[in-house]
């Protein structure tokens, strides 16, 4: 570029220089993580959460023992490898949050990013809830005996709990959050969780008072939260070096441990002794799916918010691989330590481990802790789980809460700023919001509203958001305008396995979980002996909609601004975006930042021609015809309307400049 003044550099325009190795999009002044390992940590430490303890391991066991890795496997390489890959690509790319970001790729289907970020706030209210239960468990864990281990408590059940189990108990079954305490109702130890901890009530109509124990301790949990984030990710990134890392110590010290002790053999040997008949059920395979799905953390927008604080060359596809793969790890290296200490207990009260394995809150709430204490050193075992339970939550949380501080930020950031003058009083502001939902779930009725909102959020919503979200990015956005931005970023195309599953088996799997869900819906339910009333369901399906009720006001909002007929708007509004794909010699560049009015999309054909012609359909106004004659010229001037592009066959570089309108 020379160095006379260019009619650009004379008109009012805003000049954005697009270079080959930079982003076109990024949000100027944007952090960025310290290093790469702590985008890793947090990615891993959002992947790895509760539910990779207490969920994947009964799991595993219910579906087919080690069979049900092949599933498990094929679906991780199917479908979230190659999404967690898409949503890192889109928030690196666009160094935006969920909401601005899928706006851009799709605008029709901007609703998808509000709601993603809406499930991840509903989420994270309750989710916290739980950590206030770790709390209570770790603060009571120092004790000189522990309160589980003996029923001399005034706060036991009446008749209703022994030190032991009887010798056969084989007859009484049950399901939900204390499946144990219902079916062996004479263990301390669950008498501990809902009568001390939950005091729980007949049903969700009897709410009861505040339980002020846990009242305290969710204010400690979210305090701790901020805390954690309040200074964005130069504050997460450091929290992470330990919170990340620490429950591998514990994990690997208790499987140590409990290998050694009498019956941990038979516990491991229901794990992974493989069932091959299970894969004859589709339902083991839909389970491995929606087990990859809700573990990576697809269609929450996390991944999308942490990856736009990315640099934008950040080897990304190295850093799916390892998100992914210690994912999995965690999860069969959980199964072994849960399992082992399963074994033990069916083996020192001489019953059957299926008497014992459970899923959920109840397994680590009321399971574990009965093993502590029977083990050596249970003041010291015990503290350690809980806490690893307590960083294992607070990884999960920082990305819940982060993405809807990146969200409000992207989209308001400078007008709050004007007024809150400093970011820490915005994630303040999230914080006391996500503490006062979460009042509801302490109180003594509160756990019937738990898992009502577990089931709605979790489950139903998610796979709408989640289809919605690789239909947007996979199909409207285009697998050719994915695999340029990939480009861009790492300086080569993604491989003809990530371009298959983006295009074919990664959307028709969420179709067959999306589907799955709603062929087998049941209503929630609290165990086996109740069921939630009318008007509970009805509140449910409202949780749910909070949410999903985004994607058509999306649409219909992006429908209304524009002019024209309802299929018109609708076509044009799909193909509007702002990356497209440009020729320059043998070799492929990229175009961003091209905005006339609210953004049109680009038509650049080379041919074999010396001269091109760009087509550019300006929205509303009539369109202009771009010719570059190629010529053998080294600058090349194009000029149409109020943009003014330069491109140096050289440096194949171009400015792009834009009418402040």
């Amino acid at each position: 570029i020379t160095g006379r003044k260019t009619r650009a550099e004379k008109a009012p325009f805003i000049v954005e220089a697009i270079l080959p190795n930079k982003v076109g999009h990024a949000t100027t002044g944007r952090a960025t993580w310290g290093r790469r390992l702590e985008f890793v940590l947090a990615s891993v430490g959002y992947a790895v959460g509760l539910g990779n303890v207490w969920r994947f391991p009964y799991l595993c066991y219910r579906s087919g023992g080690g069979a049900f890795l092949v599933p498990y496997f094929l679906m991780l390489f199917l479908c979230g490898i190659p999404l967690l890959f898409m949503e890192f690509a889109i928030g690196q790319y666009t160094r935006l949050g969920p909401v601005h970001a899928l706006a851009q790729v799709c605008p029709l289907l901007k609703g998808v990013g509000i709601a993603t970020v809406v499930i991840s706030f509903v989420l994270c209210t309750y989710y916290n809830v739980l950590m206030s239960w770790a709390l209570y468990y770790f603060f009571n864990s120092f004790q000189e005996k522990l309160p589980w281990q003996s029923c001399n408590n005034t706060w036991n059940a009446m008749g209703n709990c022994s030190s032991g189990f009887p010798g056969n108990a084989t007859h009484l079954q049950s399901n939900g959050l204390l499946k144990v305490y219902l079916a062996f109702p004479i263990l301390s130890c669950p008498s501990s969780l809902s009568h001390r901890l939950l005091e729980i009530t007949n049903g969700i109509e009897e709410a009861g008072g505040l339980r002020w124990e846990l009242f305290g301790l969710l204010i400690l949990t979210w305090a701790i939260v901020y805390l954690c984030i309040f200074k964005g990710v130069k504050s997460t990134g450091k929290v992470v070096y330990f919170t990340a890392t620490f429950p591998y110590f514990i994990l690997f010290a208790l499987l140590i441990n409990n290998v050694q002790l009498p019956g941990a053999k038979n516990g491991i040997l229901y794990f992974i002794k493989p069932n091959w008949n299970k894969l004859l059920e589709v339902q083991v395979w839909v389970n491995a799916a929606a087990q990859i799905f809700n573990s990576i953390g697809i269609g929450f927008g996390s991944m999308i918010s942490m990856a736009s604080y990315n640099k934008f060359n950040n080897n990304i596809l190295r850093d799916t691989l390892i998100v992914s793969l210690v994912n999995s790890a965690t999860s069969i290296l959980a199964g072994f330590v849960i399992f082992s200490a399963i074994g033990y207990m069916a083996h020192i009260h001489n019953l059957p481990v299926d008497n014992i394995a459970t899923d959920g809150p109840g397994l680590v709430f009321v399971v574990y802790p009965e093993v502590f204490s029977t083990m050596p050193l249970p003041q010291v075992w015990a503290p350690l789980f809980f806490f690893m339970l307590l960083c294992l939550g607070l990884d999960s949380q920082f990305a819940m809460v982060e993405v809807a501080v990146t969200s409000i930020m992207d989209g308001f950031g400078p007008k709050l700023l004007r007024i809150l003058k400093r970011q820490e009083l915005i994630v303040l502001c999230v914080c006391v919001m996500g503490f006062l939902l979460g009042i509801p779930h302490i109180t003594k009725g509160g756990i019937y509203v738990f898992q009502l909102m577990d089931h709605y959020t979790a489950v139903v919503s998610l796979m709408f958001l989640a289809f919605f979200e690789v239909i947007a990015v996979c199909w409207i956005f285009g697998l050719r305008r994915l695999t340029i931005m990939v480009q861009r970023m790492l300086g080569k195309a993604p491989n003809v396995y990530f371009r298959s599953c983006w295009m074919v088996f990664s959307p028709m799997l969420v179709l067959c979980i999306l589907i799955s869900c709603i062929v087998q819906y049941t209503p929630a339910r609290y165990g086996k002996s109740y069921t939630y009333p009318v008007w509970a369901e009805v509140v449910g399906w409202g949780i749910s909609l909070v949410s999903i009720v985004w994607i058509p006001l999306g649409a219909l909002h992006e429908i209304c601004r524009n002019k024209g007929s309802l299929l018109q708007v609708s076509l044009h509004s799909l193909n509007q975006t702002q990356w497209s794909g440009i020729r320059v010699g043998h070799k492929t560049t990229q175009v961003s930042g091209i905005r006339m009015g609210h953004g049109n999309t680009v038509e650049w054909n080379q041919g074999g021609a010396q001269e091109n012609t760009v087509e550019w359909n300006q929205g509303g106004s009539h369109g202009n015809t771009v010719e570059w004659n190629q010529g053998g010229a080294q600058d090349n001037t194009i000029t149409t309307f109020s943009t003014y592009i330069r491109v140096s066959d050289r440096c194949r570089s171009l400015l792009i400049v834009r009418n402040r309108a």
